[in-house]
């Protein structure tokens, strides 16, 4: 989603120019924290109480982090955060499909799938198998010892993909052994 910049007084009318670079404005892609911030006023506004539930809590996170380090997050970081809440609501809905509570794994499953619509795409099992092999030729690994650094290496290689650690370490386990 593109959002409008004005750099001017000719802009604030909403003009946008055929370029997506000009004199009097330009044009930028809206980062993961501002659509979250969209989308939040946009659901007061529905007033749909799951999604903002959800997208008030990963603001929150957000937020908490910035304040820890001092400094706004930048892209990466953030989705490092929505990933950490993602393996949150999957730890939950394995524990309350323990606990026999379907209600509560259905409102996790229903959070689980509004924080994965704002994840970038994920590397599919063919990026990791070529970055796994990739990982394995670079490191010359050839027993389970040399997991760590193959796993390392492989998420040097899928840099800038949102990967599932754990399924990449499977993976791994299974090429080394």
């Amino acid at each position: 989603m593109l959002v409008h910049i004005p750099l001017c007084k000719l802009c604030v009318l909403g003009v946008l120019c055929v370029n997506s670079f000009c004199f009097f404005c330009y044009i930028k892609p809206m980062t993961i924290a501002e659509k979250i911030q969209k989308d939040l006023v946009d659901a007061m506004r529905a007033k749909d109480e799951l999604l903002l539930s959800v997208l008030r809590g990963v603001k929150s996170a957000i937020k908490y982090k910035e304040t820890e380090k001092i400094k706004t997050l930048d892209e990466a970081e953030t989705i490092q955060i929505l990933q950490t809440l993602v393996k949150q609501r999957k730890e939950s809905i394995d524990q309350f499909g323990k606990g026999n509570r379907q209600d509560l794994v259905d409102k996790e499953t229903k959070e689980l799938a509004i924080l994965e619509s704002y994840l970038p795409a994920g590397a599919s099992d063919a990026e990791m198998d070529t970055a796994i092999a990739k990982a394995i030729s670079e490191t010359g690994a050839n027993s389970m010892k040399q997991m760590g650094a193959v796993v390392k290496a492989a998420k040097a290689h899928l840099e800038g993909k949102v990967v599932d650690g754990k399924a990449l370490s499977d993976l791994v386990r299974a090429k080394l052994s």
